[in-house]
């Protein structure tokens, strides 16, 4: 059914419970997992870190955490029934939602698993939706995990 997951994570509770569901999918279909990690230093910047500091310590810093978290999901599903890869990707100037689907295509993925926050209303409109935009703009299918 499916040969290649791709899920994308932040270290968040719903990240790791997508990451779970697309753990389980992978056993059932004997799928390869791509997990992937979009990093936005820009999103770390207060403009008060002299840009040599920011690129001798913040931005190294802020790599190896990724690469960090990376490691941490792959070990805790990977087995000897499921292959798992990770990739950390540079946003650069593009929204998260779009290197999510960039990695997608690259790959290439036969399904998105991603965590959803299922924010409503206000919430949803001031904050943006990483999750919605993928889901609307994919050209596989895309599995929305929620917390609750």
């Amino acid at each position: 059914m499916y040969d290649r997951i791709l899920v994308p994570i932040d270290g968040s509770p719903t990240s790791e419970r997508a990451l779970a569901e697309a753990a389980g999918l992978a056993r059932l279909c004997a799928a390869r997992l791509r997990l992937v990690h979009v990093m936005d230093p820009l999103v770390h910047v207060t403009g008060f870190e002299r840009p040599e500091v920011y690129v001798r310590e913040i931005e190294p810093a802020l790599r190896r955490a990724a690469h960090e978290m990376l490691a941490k999901a792959r070990d805790s599903v990977a087995g000897p029934h499921v292959e798992v890869e990770t990739e950390l990707v540079d946003s650069g100037a593009q929204r998260v939602s779009d290197a999510i689907l960039e990695a997608a295509r690259a790959w290439p993925a036969d399904l998105i698993v991603i965590g959803t926050h299922g924010r409503r209303g206000v919430d949803r409109v001031l904050m943006g939706s990483d999750a919605e935009q993928v889901a609307r703009r994919s050209p596989v299918p895309v599995l929305l995990v929620r917390m609750g």
